[in-house]
């Protein structure tokens, strides 16, 4: 944190005030000397001058020297535990000490980060091969429920690709956590991501007899097409599951917000704030004791990730809308 030039004499002032202490101290007994011995006072004036400039300019230096070493070690302190460079140098053994201390937790922290690394490593890899093999149980009994056209039967399918659904969600949910690492921004259709997600989730809103209407869009949006696609997937899920009658609308604003607006249960006014709180389910989770509280948390993730807002608005009883702002200023390449 930078501070004021008197803010810095004063820490400088009070690092090394015993050091100036000492000098006013061996100052007065020259002066008693001097007194005593009856030492001319032009002789002692004369002195006294040559010593307090060689003090000002030795004291200057020494200031500098100090400002040098705080950027240094403020620099090492605003960076931990990332800093990489050589620690600062000490002024003193004791600080030496506390300098070997530092250096020995920061290679101590390094190995465990590496250690923790690579068992992330590993449970991702791990997740991801459980996720491929998930899916081939998962379409076998889909196809095999598809020979009956039954209610029972079809019921088992809604459920089947929620289990899909939420096996996909686990997957994602560690992956947020690698960061700017796994997005791929490019320029992608809109329309073409919305239309895939509907057809995703187009047998759930037939099964309930909900309509889904889609003012289809010509924008295109600076984005990575895998998590836009999850964040919509997750907020038609949503919509799904607290709607019981009427339907689902999706709509793009001219200022390429994307509205997702359901005929739903809606959200409490009291609830509404927290939504997308981790593992908060709201007085709806009480009354559908499957939920999670991830689903709209995940959604918070992934939109700050590709630095998107999304919010909710919404009334007990007339549904909720969910807009995520896809909007992004141009850059220009100079």
């Amino acid at each position: 944190m930078d501070k004021k030039w008197y803010g810095l004499l004063w820490e400088y002032g009070r690092s090394y005030w015993r050091f100036g202490a000492a000098l006013g101290l061996f100052a007065a007994i020259f002066a008693a000397v001097f007194f005593l011995y009856g030492v001319p006072a032009e002789a002692a004036v004369y002195a006294a001058a040559l010593c307090a400039l060689a003090g000002a300019l030795l004291l200057a230096a020494h200031f500098v020297r100090f400002l040098h070493r705080r950027r240094e070690r403020m620099a090492a302190l605003e960076n931990l535990p990332v800093w990489g460079g050589p620690l600062p140098e000490a002024d003193s053994p004791g600080q030496d000490l506390f300098r070997q201390m530092a250096g020995k937790m920061r290679r101590e922290y390094a190995g465990l980060a590496n250690a923790q690394q690579a068992e992330r490593r590993e449970l991702m890899d791990w997740f991801t091969a459980w996720v491929h093999q998930i899916k081939t149980p998962i379409a076998v009994m889909q196809m095999t429920l598809q020979g009956e056209d039954t209610p029972e039967h079809r019921a088992m399918e809604t459920e089947l690709f929620r289990v899909r659904q939420y096996a996909q969600m686990a997957l994602n949910y560690l992956r947020l956590d690698e960061g700017a690492s796994d997005l791929v921004l490019r320029d992608c259709p809109l329309d073409g991501i919305i239309r895939q997600a509907v057809r995703k989730y187009a047998p759930l809103f037939v099964q309930k007899r909900l309509y889904l209407r889609y003012d289809s869009t010509d924008v295109t949006v600076l984005t990575d097409e895998k998590w836009l696609s999850f964040i919509i997937e997750q907020l038609l899920d949503n919509a799904v599951k607290y709607t019981s009658a009427g339907g689902v609308r999706i709509t793009v604003t001219d200022g390429q917000v994307l509205r997702i607006e359901d005929t739903g249960i809606g959200i409490a006014r009291s609830d509404l704030p927290r939504i997308f709180e981790k593992g908060y389910t709201g007085y709806n989770g009480r009354t559908d004791k499957t939920a999670t509280g991830l689903g709209l948390y995940l959604c918070r993730r992934a939109a700050d990730l590709l630095q998107n807002r999304l919010w909710a608005l919404s009334e007990p009883g007339r549904g909720s809308v969910f807009c995520l702002d896809l909007h992004r200023d141009k850059l220009e390449v100079e």
